[in-house]
């Protein structure tokens, strides 16, 4: 009997045993290359031995002044058929609260550096026009600007994050900002934001001075960019209560004589963190970065491989901080981070809207586990971006709205948000031919004495069992979600829920810890309590 009819006969006892069956069905009559045992993998946990504060922040998102991300995405105003608040969509504002977005970064990117934020305000007839040079080149009208955006945040329940405009933009202009949003003295700046309708200042945490700086953000040196990092901070003043956490731009991917740089001249008197930015580009040309859709298995692998490029990045910018700021009070943001393809035919090129696979999902799994390892440090991340560009967790086309396998990662993930991270490890294995762990995990326990552990299998063909090994930690109930399909699938507007989170039972309790088996392409959360 041929390794194809095994499989289908094994996959009929399945199917009789619920949702897992129908995934190694499906996984079967596609991938006939699929051994027929599961491989078996020894997971160690510990429970009481905690490795640091899972800050909510690190489940951060970006919006950016880009493509349809703001206009026709975020907001639609408030004449427009589709339901909203003040413009806002609501479907999406349910959606984001949904996932517990704890933080959101606006205007940009290398929107920011143009932005200038008094045009924004008052009269929406009366606002300023302004050309978008970095992003298609469109003319904005700038009917989303301050008010709008603190809305949004409020609607959703997340903390703003601002990206202030240090590259065209001037000191004076950077410090009013921050005093019409924060301050309730009598001021012009808190007298022209109470005529523009709102009586009381807004709590803004997360300041970013300048961003890119090495690049659309102004092509400076670190040095100079230093120099003038230090100047713009110092006239950004915590008025009231309001304190800032305040964020310099750090390097673009391995530029680590950036970091070494910079936190040799800004010091935590000046500065609370550090940005990191770095791209999944599966070519690593920025003229053909791929397909979004449609790749091989080869571009799959390649595509995580560089994804777990991430763990080095931040493991070696981490070690300049150490060295120098041992105190570990300059944490690391990744306020950019997510997969960069080829725009999807016949769209505008200056957009950058792409489809959103399962295999984004595994980039999204692998990466928020390496941010958890590392949240000793990292404070903060971003996915780029919230909505139809890069790697957005929702697409919408009129009315229409889908949530993508990356929005169900974050929905899987959402328990981790204000845990410690525990202790775990999981044996070595490499996916054949390529520098990349087959399996990604993390585990945390949170304030509900609730143990969440986030497991991904990125193999194509094999399904992996874990056998976890729990110690320091007692439960009595286990329960489980899983996202698991092959790794070009995805949502369309005609099916909204091809790629979906489904329950997950085939855990067995041991008397060790749990065992359970990963089909290809997955990612699961597991929660014992």
């Amino acid at each position: 009997m041929n390794l194809h009819k095994k499989l289908l006969i094994k996959c009929r006892y399945y199917a009789k045993i619920g949702t897992y069956g129908k995934m190694c069905r499906k996984q079967a009559l596609h991938k006939t290359s699929r051994k027929e045992k599961a491989m078996s993998i020894k997971m160690y946990v510990n429970g009481s031995d905690r490795k640091g504060h899972i800050n909510p922040e690190i489940y951060g998102h970006f919006s950016e002044h880009l493509g349809r991300c703001i206009y026709n995405g975020i907001y639609v105003g408030e004449d427009s058929n589709i339901p909203n608040t003040k413009g806002i969509r609501n479907d999406i504002v349910e959606a984001f609260k949904n996932i517990k977005m704890p933080v959101l970064r606006w205007p940009g990117g290398c929107f920011a550096d143009e932005y200038h934020w008094k045009d924004g305000i008052g009269e929406k007839s009366q606002r300023k026009k302004m050309i978008n040079t970095h992003w298609g080149g469109v003319t904005e009208d700038n009917s989303f600007g301050t008010h709008e955006f603190f809305d949004f945040c409020e609607m959703v329940g997340c903390e703003p994050y601002l990206s202030g405009n240090l590259g065209s933009g001037t000191v004076r202009e950077m410090s009013e900002w921050i005093e019409y949003i924060t301050s309730d003295n009598d001021s012009p700046m808190t007298q022209l934001r109470k005529k523009n309708g709102r009586e009381k200042p807004w709590k803004l945490k997360y300041l970013g001075v300048g961003n890119e700086s090495w690049g659309c953000g102004g092509n400076m040196s670190p040095e100079q960019y230093s120099a003038l990092y230090k100047q713009y901070q110092t006239y950004c003043r915590n008025y009231g209560t309001n304190q800032l956490y305040k964020v310099a731009c750090g390097p673009n991917g391995d530029d680590y004589n950036w970091t070494k740089v910079i936190t040799e001249n800004i010091t935590p008197w000046h500065t609370n963190a550090v940005s990191l930015h770095y791209y999944t580009v599966p070519t690593g040309k920025w003229e053909d970065k791929g397909n979004a859709t449609g790749f091989t298995d080869e571009e799959y692998y390649i595509t995580l491989e560089k994804t777990w490029y991430m763990e080095t990045l931040v493991k070696r910018h981490c070690d300049i901080l150490n060295v120098n700021n041992p105190e570990n009070n300059i944490k690391l943001v990744v306020d950019e981070w997510g997969t960069w393809y080829n725009v999807e035919e016949g769209t505008n090129p200056g957009f950058l809207f792409q489809q959103n696979t399962m295999r984004d999902a595994m980039v999204a799994s692998i990466n928020l586990n390496i941010f958890n390892s590392h949240c000793d440090r990292i404070s903060m991340a971003n996915l780029a971006q919230a909505v139809n560009v890069l790697q957005a967790l929702i697409l919408t086309e009129g009315e229409k709205m889908i949530l993508t396998p990356t929005y169900h990662v974050f929905d899987l993930y959402k328990n981790h948000q204000n845990a410690e991270l525990c202790y775990s490890s999981i044996e070595d294995e490499k996916q054949e031919g390529y520098n990349l762990p087959v399996i990604s995990q993390s585990v945390s326990v949170n304030s509900d004495n609730e143990m969440t552990l986030t497991v991904s299998n990125c193999s194509l063909t094999e399904c992996r069992t874990i056998e976890a090994d729990i110690r320091g930690f007692s439960f009595d109930s286990v329960r489980a979600r899983i996202l698991s399909a092959e790794s070009n699938a995805h949502n369309t507007f005609d099916e909204p829920e091809n790629v979906t989170i489904t329950e997950f039972d085939k855990i067995t309790k041991i008397d060790s810890g749990i065992t359970f088996t990963l089909p290809p392409c997955s990612v699961v959360e597991i929660i014992l309590s």
